[in-house]
C-alpha cells in the first residue's frame, strides 16, 4: 500500500450510502463531533454525502431531527413526491425549504472548514463515477442532490451539460479514492453489517435505462464491484491499515423508512458502536 505514503499524517472519512441506513452514519459523525475527532476530508457517496455534510458544518445531531421531524410530511420524501415531481426525494423540499428555511444547513461554517469534501456521482452517459468537491455549500448542492438520486425513483440530475444518477451505482464505497489521492489514515464507515454480501440485482436497468447501456452495464455489475470493495476493506482492516466501522446490530429498513422508532434505533447503533471503539479510534489517528 505505498500510495498511503503521499500524506501519511492525514485522516481521510469514506462514507457509505444505504439511503436511510444513513443514519447509522450520522450517529457516528455525532460522536465524532463531540469528542473533537478531527478528519482532513470525506469521500461520501449517497447518503453518506446527504448526511455527512452536517460533520463539516459542525452541526450535531442534525441529520436525526430533520428525519424524525418530517419523516411523515409527505412535502419530504414517498410515494406522493415521486408520482407528482418524478422524484422520491422532493428536490423542492429537500434542496429548498429544508436546508434554508426549516433545519437551516449552516452554509458560513460548512464553507469555512479547512475539510476537503468528495460526493461520488455516477455519470449516466459514461457509466463511470465523478468525485466532485463541494467547496460551496450553496453552488454545489446539485452535486449532492446527484450523489443521492436513487435510480427509478429519481429524475436524471443535469449539471453543465452532464447527466447523473446515485453515486453507489458506481462506486459505493469510495476507499479506493481516499486511497488513491494519498490519505494515510482511513476510517470507512459502512452502514451494512460485517456479514453482508450484496446480491445480483433483477432491476429492470436495460428497459429504464436502455438510452445509457454504459450506466446499464454498471449498475448490473454494481454488487460484483460492491462485494471486491468489501474484501478489499476487511483486508486493510486486518493488515491494520485502516479502521472500519459498521452496525453490530442489524435493523431492517426500507430505504424510504418512514417508521420513526428503526430510525432512531439505526442511528443509536451507530452513536453505541462508535463510543464502544472510540479509544480505538483515537489511537488509530494518533499513530
Amino acid at each position: 500500500m505505498d500510495k498511503f505514503a503521499d500524506n501519511s499524517n492525514k485522516v481521510a472519512l469514506v462514507l457509505e450510502g444505504g439511503a436511510m441506513r444513513g443514519l447509522y452514519t450520522a450517529g457516528v459523525l455525532d460522536v465524532f463531533m463531540k469528542n473533537d475527532i478531527k478528519a482532513d476530508a470525506i469521500f461520501a457517496v449517497s447518503a453518506g454525502a446527504l448526511f455527512g455534510i452536517n460533520y463539516k458544518s459542525g452541526q450535531i445531531g442534525r441529520a436525526l431531527r430533520y428525519n424524525l421531524k418530517y419523516a411523515h410530511d409527505r412535502r419530504y420524501m414517498g410515494l406522493y413526491s415521486l408520482i407528482t415531481t418524478g422524484d422520491v426525494m422532493n428536490r423542492d423540499f429537500c434542496f429548498n425549504k429544508l436546508v434554508y428555511e426549516l433545519d437551516p444547513w449552516d452554509f458560513k461554517a460548512y464553507n469555512n472548514s479547512d475539510v476537503k469534501f468528495y460526493a461520488v456521482v455516477t455519470n449516466v452517459e459514461t457509466g463511470k463515477p465523478e468525485y466532485t468537491e463541494i467547496k460551496d455549500g450553496q453552488d454545489d448542492l446539485e452535486y449532492l442532490r446527484a450523489s443521492g438520486s436513487m435510480p427509478f425513483v429519481s429524475n436524471l440530475v443535469e449539471i453543465n451539460g452532464n447527466k447523473y444518477l446515485d453515486g453507489a451505482v458506481s462506486d459505493p464505497i469510495p476507499l479506493k479514492k481516499a486511497i488513491d489521492m494519498g490519505y494515510g489514515k482511513i476510517i470507512v464507515i459502512q452502514t451494512r453489517p460485517a456479514d453482508y454480501i450484496k446480491s445480483k440485482s433483477w432491476l429492470p436497468f436495460g428497459w429504464v435505462y436502455r438510452k445509457y447501456p454504459n450506466f446499464v452495464k454498471t449498475a448490473k455489475d454494481s454488487y460484483i464491484n460492491y462485494n471486491e470493495i468489501l474484501s478489499l476493506i476487511k483486508k486493510y482492516e486486518n493488515d491494520g491499515e485502516i479502521l472500519a466501522l459498521r452496525p453490530s446490530k442489524k435493523i431492517k429498513m426500507r430505504r424510504v423508512e418512514k417508521d420513526l422508532s428503526k430510525l432512531q434505533a439505526i442511528y443509536d447503533v451507530g452513536v453505541k458502536d462508535c463510543n464502544n471503539n472510540l479509544q480505538k479510534i483515537k489511537e488509530y489517528i494518533a499513530r
